[in-house]
């Protein structure tokens, strides 16, 4: 029976190896990224490079902690993209309590492999909205419900909504049925608008948890199969390592850039540095600055949605000011252009995306800078119109002078500390004072002063 006692040990000892091998295997990690803003550029890039780490790191599972009022259509069309062909399962997560997906939003979640909210979170009001010129009716139409026509007579921008919310509608209703969620009503916030709170989605199977934190949402999802662009894959992520990836110098510094009245901001400094540099050139530091800051918010404004036509007007009101400082118009140029620069701030970007609108103090703020810089200029240039004359020929008639050595042909003078040859139709003495009357070429015409501050004339024919 030795032999079944050194079986029994190996197997014992073999058992405890395994286990040991087992308990050493590393946690599954799991990268956080956060969105607490509008959907742009910035958070876009963010989320494309995070789910690229985490794929080359072999995480686990990436959570999108998203609150957002909603943003681009490029941005989120950009950030969907990268999910649905991302390798490494992503679970959105409306969190924290408060928080919402609306918009953009909504078609993030939907696309996400898991969706979860924290209770008190909402989701929807994922109607597309228009960047561009409004209608002529001021406010955008309801488009036509699922199924009906718009009347002939409907204008040519009702035919175009109808058309951006059907695209709209089609493409999560896509996303729904990839994810087996509910396809009805992720249509109906897109036609109607409508909201969900957290309970709510969870019972119209919009969502798959309601979890109240990070660690309850690992714990419910883990053991669940999800689809990912390498395939099905089972989530293991009960007691994860949970690593926050917070956004890098390259996403802030798009924050910053991107928006809307930075970049209006830059645009004016821009201008007005290089107005500045050619007007006095060789000074170097207002050009070298203004064509940085142009720079940037050219890059700034291909970013952004912005309405060429408002552009134009921006552009044609800043060249109407910057005309108003060098020529004599009395103001008209100037009140043009004001008015030029306030229009076209305000149709420069569409107000309804959230966090791409200009504020309507920070455009009468900038106009009235502009328009203290005009002020400042033409009163500036009235006063030196009005100076006496620095320089010149015509600078030196009046002037008085002192006398240094007298001789037959004249004199020579100290006027203004140069010393200059001078001509009198009367005899000169040394130290006399003398008023020059003329110039010719490099000689002076002088007359002598009397004591009292006149003219002498003694000597002089009668």
């Amino acid at each position: 029976m030795t032999w079944l006692r050194r079986l029994r040990a190996c197997l014992l000892a073999g058992g405890l190896g395994a286990a040991m091998l087992v308990g050493a295997q590393p946690a599954p990690t799991v990268h956080v990224l956060q969105v607490h803003d509008a959907i742009g550029p910035a958070s876009a890039d963010y989320i494309v490079r995070g789910l690229r780490k985490a794929q080359e790191a072999g995480a686990a599972l990436v959570v999108l902690e998203l609150d957002t009022p909603g943003g681009l259509d490029t941005s989120m069309r950009q950030i969907i993209q990268a999910i649905l062909g991302s390798a490494v399962p992503v679970a959105t997560y409306v969190s924290p309590s408060g928080a919402r997906a609306a918009s953009a939003g909504t078609y993030i979640l939907y696309a996400s492999h898991v969706a979860a909210m924290a209770p008190s979170t909402t989701l929807g009001a994922a109607t597309p909205v228009a960047i561009g010129m409004p209608g002529g009716g001021g406010e955008t139409p309801r488009p036509p419900p699922r199924g009906a026509s718009a009347p002939a007579s409907a204008p040519q921008a009702d035919a175009m909504t109808a058309k951006q919310v059907n695209d709209a509608a089609a493409f999560i209703r896509g996303l729904a049925q990839q994810r087996g969620r509910n396809a009805e009503w992720a249509e109906r916030a897109v036609r109607e608008a409508v909201s969900l709170t957290a309970v709510e989605a969870e019972r119209e199977r919009v969502i798959d948890v309601v979890a109240r934190d990070l660690t309850e949402l690992l714990d419910r999802i883990d053991g669940r199969s999800v689809r990912t662009a390498a395939g099905e894959v089972t989530l293991r992520t009960r007691g994860a390592e949970a690593k926050r990836v917070p956004p890098g110098w390259r996403h802030q510094l798009l924050s910053v850039i991107a928006s809307p009245s930075l970049a209006l901001i830059l645009m004016m400094m821009g201008i007005y540095g290089l107005l500045f540099e050619f007007s006095s050139p060789g000074f170097g530091v207002p050009g070298v600055v203004g064509a940085i800051c142009l720079l940037l918010a050219l890059f700034a404004l291909q970013m952004l949605p912005i309405n060429y036509a408002g552009l134009a007007l921006l552009a044609l009101g800043i060249a109407l000011m910057a005309a108003e400082a060098v020529s004599p118009t009395f103001g008209v140029l100037g009140v043009g252009g004001l008015v030029a620069f306030v229009a076209g701030g305000v149709l420069l970007f569409d107000d309804d995306v959230p966090g791409y609108g200009v504020p309507l103090p920070l455009l009468l703020g900038m106009a009235a800078l502009s328009a203290l810089l005009i002020a400042g200029g033409g009163t500036m240039a009235l006063r030196a119109r009005r100076r006496p004359l620095a320089s010149g020929a015509l600078q030196m008639v009046g002037a008085l002078g002192e006398v240094l050595e007298p001789d037959a042909d004249g004199a020579w003078v100290r006027v203004h500390g140069e010393r200059w040859r001078a001509r009198a139709g009367v005899p000169l003495a040394a130290g006399q004072q003398v008023r020059v009357t003329g110039l010719a070429g490099l000689t002076l015409q002088v007359e002598p002063v009397a004591a009292d501050g006149g003219t002498s004339r003694q000597g002089a024919s009668p």
